[in-house]
């Protein structure tokens, strides 16, 4: 029995002050404040005295990080999870853009065969799949080569249960809808995104299963007082949850704030579209085949951008994110943290086993300090990453 105590608990959904986290077997068996819950005697003790005990983070779009891309190398998948419990992720999905349909396979067969002996990391929940059904008008960072029209066969192995949870499409193609009709009822979750889609087809779009806008504004038509166009929709339905990347770079924080006063904590999932130069240097760096170059700009800020200066995904870490939501909406911090855990766990049916602080949940845990740095982080109550002291 592993025993958290003196913690502040954000559940998300509430806060427990002077908390006490009993853990047994990789789950949560009890949580409260320490005048309901009793410690066993022989418990392994972990004083979390002064910091924040929150839910780990979930990362819903993530194309790589140290060095490694995943769709250029499906097989980099474990070794980049290894280190993300740096930045509190102990979940996430690693995703894999327009490209050749072997790609996704090779994504499917690396998860199916599991993690090395001794691993340690964040845990890839599934696949998302971000194409290759994209408007070519909004393909951003990727190759327009490896775009098609949807296609069922195509997605006769995209399941659950082979490891794919979420896809982008843009579902005013023809053929979209049945696409997005056949994939909502085998459970994976049908996101908007890369698309053109005016408010009637996006509408059209929701009825059929869409649940998801991937990284709201960006590779979407602008939106406009008469024409609301897919972020419209995307804003006004609240049946369907967003993702934003809050790095002041992809969306202008007033924006950001927009999105949040529209979608709330329970509807708006922040991600960090995060690639390869996440936690490395400025220098060149790969998104699937093409060529990304990140240098820093005036705010000292790294960005990442293709030779044409289109935005190719992102160099911004969870934890950084969730100071900026903080920032840019002046949301609480439990408030916040419900888009990175209870949000995309929720959206991914998982929202009882991850996501939030309950008895019977994984303990994957993130803790704190008060200005939102992370000390130490725990998946299934085995802690994979402890800050080293200055």
């Amino acid at each position: 029995m592993l025993c958290i105590q003196r913690a502040t608990l954000l559940t998300p959904d509430e806060q427990i002050d002077d908390g006490v986290l009993l853990i047994d077997r990789g789950r949560i068996v009890a949580i409260g404040d320490a005048a309901h819950i009793g410690v066993p005697a022989d418990a392994e003790i972990i004083d979390a005295g002064g910091l924040i005990v929150a839910p780990g983070f979930i990362d819903l779009q993530l194309n790589g990080a140290f060095g490694e891309d995943f769709t250029w190398a499906p097989e980099s998948i474990w070794r980049v999870a290894e280190g993300l419990p740096r930045w509190g992720v102990t979940g996430f999905l690693p995703t894999i853009i327009t490209s050749p349909l072997q790609k996704v396979a090779q994504a499917q067969e690396t998860l199916e065969a599991g993690p090395p002996s001794g691993w340690r990391g964040s845990i890839p929940l599934g696949l998302h799949c971000e194409g290759p059904f994209l408007n070519p008008q909004k393909k951003g960072a990727h190759n327009p080569a490896y775009l098609r029209a949807p296609a069922l066969e195509d997605v006769a192995a995209w399941t659950p249960d082979q490891h794919v949870r979420l896809v982008t499409l843009a579902p005013e193609l023809e053929g979209a809808l049945e696409l997005v009709q056949t994939l909502a009822q085998r459970g994976v979750v049908v996101s908007a995104g890369h698309s053109m889609a005016n408010y009637e087809q996006a509408r059209a779009a929701f009825a059929a299963g869409v649940r998801y806008g991937t990284h709201l504004f960006n590779a979407m038509p602008p939106l406009e007082h008469r024409e609301p166009g897919l972020p419209g929709a995307l804003l006004h339905a609240t049946e369907v949850t967003v993702g934003v990347i809050p790095d002041g770079i992809h969306v202008h924080p007033a924006i950001v704030a927009l999105a949040w006063a529209a979608k709330g904590p329970s509807r708006l999932s922040v991600v960090t579209d995060a690639m390869a130069a996440l936690g490395m240097p400025p220098g060149r760096y790969q998104i699937a085949d093409h060529e990304v170059f990140v240098t820093e700009d005036a705010r000292g800020v790294n960005v990442a951008r293709l030779a044409s200066g289109t935005l190719a995904g992102s160099v911004l870490s969870m934890d950084e994110a969730l100071r900026r939501l903080i920032l840019y909406t002046g949301c609480t911090l439990g408030q916040a943290l419900a888009t990175i855990t209870s949000t995309p766990a929720d959206l991914l049916g998982i929202g009882r086993e991850r996501g939030r602080l309950r008895a019977g949940a994984w303990a994957d845990l993130v803790f704190l300090t008060p200005t939102i740095e992370v000390v130490r982080t725990m998946i299934a109550g085995v802690t994979c990453y402890v800050r080293e002291e200055s």
